[in-house]
């Protein structure tokens, strides 16, 4: 009796175990070994692995092990003023607990998403509920996000997932509010132009009270230090006449009358009738410019 074609069954039958009982984890992969449905080991460590031959007694279900992401579009926010935004965000996590994963989604990845979109819906929802009208528009949305993170966090441990991002992709106000939102804005603006205006004016009229103050002074300053240089050229100038007089009277008279003369000649037109013998030509009348004595009463 031939027995090659049983010999050849064996093999492929050997062969279908050996295959059956290796399984290969990839290094983006973490593997869940399951034994009739029950969980007997997880793998997060890439490489050739074995398990009882046959999908009836050991199964395997791979899980991704890299970042995952999923949206939340279109939701209708209100804030604490009780006006609405709609928003869009989406969530950035890992599997960091197959075995949590498994035991809370059955290691759907569907089922997961659903359930964190709920949850972070009702974040967003909470996040905005405490904040004001501007705070949504304003650099306040990076705090936001921050604060969703943390709400999501704790829950999404619970389902074996490590939360890495959180982020609000647009906040867009709903027609009806736009236009409200445009008119108050421009009337702060204006208000707070006019403001602005109205302490420019102000500053100008403080400016303006000391410059012409400093220019007051300034005047009074030069004016008394003009003073006290004018007294001191006269009292100097005395003090010169004096002393020319004390070295030649005769000449010091003779310079007075010269000065008498110009003073009385000066003028824009004024015509000065005088005796040649009068007492103003004194000076003028000697032969060699000595003084010709007074003429004696009559």
């Amino acid at each position: 009796m031939n027995k090659l074609p049983f010999i050849g069954v064996a093999l492929l039958a050997l062969a279908g175990l050996i295959y059956s009982a290796v399984f290969v984890v990839s290094p983006k992969e973490q593997a869940i070994v399951l034994r009739f449905g029950e969980i007997t080991r997880v793998i997060s460590e890439p490489g050739l692995y074995f398990k009882v031959p046959t999908a009836v007694v050991d199964s395997v279900q791979f899980v991704e092990k890299r970042v995952q992401r999923f949206e939340l579009d279109d939701i209708r926010v209100q804030v604490r003023d009780g006006r609405r935004y709609i928003v869009d965000a989406f969530v950035s996590y890992r599997i960091s607990n197959p075995q949590k994963f498994r035991e809370t989604v059955a290691g759907s990845t569907e089922l997961l998403n659903d359930n964190l979109r709920t949850r972070l819906d009702a974040s967003l929802r909470s996040v905005y509920g405490q904040r004001s009208f501007e705070d949504a528009l304003s650099d306040q949305r990076l705090q936001m996000m921050q604060e969703v993170k943390r709400q999501l966090t704790p829950q999404a441990e619970q389902l074996g997932v490590e939360i890495a991002d959180v982020r609000i992709l647009r906040t867009d106000l709903l027609d009806e509010v736009s236009e409200q939102t445009f008119e108050r804005m421009k009337a702060e603006r204006l208000a707070e132009a006019a403001q602005l205006r109205a302490l420019g004016n102000q500053q100008a009229t403080r400016i303006r009270a000391e410059a012409d103050r400093e220019a007051v002074i300034i005047v009074a300053e030069s004016q008394r230090d003009a003073e006290v240089l004018r007294g001191q050229g006269d009292a100097e100038r005395n003090g010169i006449f004096a002393e020319a007089y004390s070295r030649d009277p005769e000449f010091f008279k003779f310079y007075r009358s010269l000065e008498a003369y110009k003073n009385g000649i000066a003028g824009d037109g004024t015509t000065l009738v005088l005796s040649p013998d009068s007492e103003f030509f004194r000076y003028l009348n000697g032969a060699n410019g000595t003084p010709v004595p007074a003429a004696p009463a009559q």
